[in-house]
């Protein structure tokens, strides 16, 4: 109820800014929201598909996934339409979708780190998640000292590559553009094992076919990421409904949907 009534205060104010931005001498942006927009009345949010639970096309041709309905939820709240756009994931850590205004957040499974606040604002954490590491069934690989003279697939500009990177001294890393090619690798036998975080990876276990054959405590959380400059009261504005969303028990529910067993 309480939430309803918000709405309608917010409404009613959005229509007092619309009529006297008619009269002003129209303003660089059609922007109303004063969060700086880059389509007025929607959020546009950019992710990196398919990273199944997080993001990913269901049966219905849907966009579906915790990022994805959560980001709706925030967007819905703020009274705003929701609009993705699909990219590549090196241009999302980047932060180059934000700076060429293709959107105005990145909903897609990124872990905050000090290298990416450099480049980029982030939200309050919205999911903690471990990495991990995928192998076939019955696969002699247990851990990545196994991976010595093996191959491990990992997803590029990733927090996986990274950790790959550090810790897989002595094995190949081959880096793939997206989950749609490092998946298929593994099933195809072109590497032995796959890095990334553990809920990706556990949609990947193929009824038994492969398992997951080590986790790994990374202190990782995810955070929706802004642009760097400017984008301070839309960051506000996001904490606010994901504030709200844990509080009304609607945040849970959407967890629950993606990550109870």
């Amino acid at each position: 109820m309480h939430h309803k009534a918000r709405n309608a205060v917010a409404a009613v104010l959005a229509v007092g800014a619309l009529s006297l931005a008619a009269c002003g001498s129209g303003s660089d942006s059609a922007d109303e929201s004063g969060l700086g927009l880059v389509n007025d009345g929607t959020l546009t949010v950019c992710s990196n598909l398919p990273f199944q639970p997080f993001e990913y096309v269901d049966d219905n041709g849907e966009y579906a996934g915790f990022d994805m309905d959560l980001s709706r939820e925030i967007a819905s709240g703020m009274g705003l339409e929701w609009e993705l756009q699909n990219v590549g994931f090196d241009g999302l850590q980047s932060g180059t979708v934000l700076a060429a205004g293709q959107c105005d957040m990145i909903a897609a499974a990124v872990t905050i780190t000090p290298e990416r606040e450099e480049k980029l604002a982030f939200s309050d954490p919205y999911y903690d998640s471990l990495q991990s590491l995928l192998v076939p069934e019955g696969s002699s690989v247990k851990s990545l000292e196994d991976l010595a003279g093996k191959k491990i697939g990992v997803q590029q500009g990733t927090t996986g590559e990274s950790y790959a990177r550090d810790n897989a001294g002595d094995a190949e890393i081959i880096s793939y553009q997206s989950d749609a090619e490092l998946f298929p690798a593994l099933q195809a036998g072109n590497i032995d094992a796959v890095l990334q975080d553990l809920p990706v990876n556990l949609d990947h276990t193929d009824g038994g076919a492969f398992t997951i054959s080590a986790t790994y405590e990374t202190d990782e959380v995810y955070g929706f990421a802004m642009k760097k400059t400017g984008s301070e009261d839309l960051v506000a504005a996001v904490n606010a409904e994901l504030a709200e969303l844990r509080s009304n028990g609607k945040y849970q529910e959407i967890y629950d949907k993606y990550f109870t067993e």
